[in-house]
């Protein structure tokens, strides 16, 4: 399997993206790497011994941050992410991995892959950590403005991901709400309450943001605003809390002396929420597979990231959202 990794756009530069990246051959004996970016910077990291599984596709363009991402994925031809997308169309690869401009990822989705017949619009899906497991949210961030029908399709998704990835039965989709009853929210809430609960198997109700981090849920769906909202608090607060254990457990020797006992099952309470473990989001909805990776991530996420890329593409979550909607005609 052949995993395109985008090493531009990047917080931590592309020379540790293609090291995180390449990392992953020891994993996986069955894929094969292509890096997209500054040869000059690439080619010295590709050693003789893996020069058979890796390929370098050359350019130094790039899509900033700044950018507004339509205009970018049009004009930028020879961007590292639009290439990416360039060599799904072509065949040439299985999967994309980019850290880029979340934006222009979803621009190149829609108007480079293309959208899956019935799906109306591609959502991201990332992990959420939760006292029962990981567990699936979409949308976090892709549309900020959604109808109804658009969440039907987000759950409709998410099962497909959570029972095809993560091997989930019996999969409970929640909708995330001001409150449990139903009626709650707004309209937009409302209608897509009603129309998960006459359309959806699984449907277990509205699900309040205290209790998120509770998992009774194996699927959580939302529009893109309050998505993403959910999601950085999510990563807020895990970075606050484990901040000031930090501050607390270095502060006088006692304090020392305790963290040296804690540090174990302390270290596993963090793994759970730290991003670099979970390896990335897929853009649910759009005919390739494409994941977004953290745009901080380091050579630990990317490793984790490819890894997932293969995991995702073999499971076979785009063709089963393809034969859901030919059903569904």
């Amino acid at each position: 399997m052949r995993i395109a990794i985008d090493t531009l756009g990047a917080d931590l530069g592309a020379e540790r993206i293609a090291q995180g990246a390449i990392r992953a051959l020891d994993q996986s004996k069955e894929i094969s790497i292509i890096l997209i970016g500054d040869e000059s910077i690439l080619k010295p990291i590709v050693t003789p011994k893996i020069a058979d599984r890796v390929s370098i596709v050359h350019t130094t363009e790039k899509i900033e941050t700044t950018d507004k991402p339509v205009m970018a994925i049009r004009r930028k031809k020879q961007a590292s992410m639009v290439l990416g997308y360039q060599l799904l169309k072509d065949g040439k690869a299985d999967a994309l991995v980019s850290c880029g401009n979340t934006g222009a990822l979803l621009a190149g989705g829609l108007f480079l892959s293309g959208r899956i017949k019935g799906i109306e619009r591609p959502a991201l899906t990332p992990v959420i950590p939760t006292m029962q497991g990981p567990k699936i949210m979409l949308d976090a961030g892709a549309n900020v403005d959604c109808k109804a029908k658009f969440l039907l399709q987000f759950a409709q998704m998410g099962k497909i991901y959570s029972e095809r990835v993560f091997q989930q039965t019996n999969t409970r989709v929640g909708l995330l709400n001001i409150g449990v009853e139903p009626g709650k929210g707004s309209q937009l809430y409302n209608e897509a309450y009603q129309l998960l609960e006459d359309s959806l198997d699984g449907f277990s109700g509205n699900v309040e943001a205290r209790d998120v981090l509770q998992g009774n849920y194996d699927v959580l769906v939302a529009d893109g605003f309050a998505g993403n909202i959910l999601l950085k608090s999510v990563e807020g607060t895990a970075s606050t809390l484990f901040g000031l254990l930090k501050t607390t457990f270095t502060a006088t020797l006692a304090s020392k002396l305790a963290a040296l006992v804690l540090r174990k099952p302390l270290r596993g309470i963090k793994d759970r929420f730290d991003y670099h473990e979970v390896g990335g989001a897929p853009l649910l909805g759009i005919q390739h597979p494409v994941i977004k990776a953290h745009g901080s991530s380091d050579e630990t996420a990317m490793m984790n990231a490819a890894l997932f890329a293969e995991k995702f593409t073999k499971a076979g979550v785009i063709q089963a959202i393809q034969a859901l909607n030919n059903e569904e005609e």
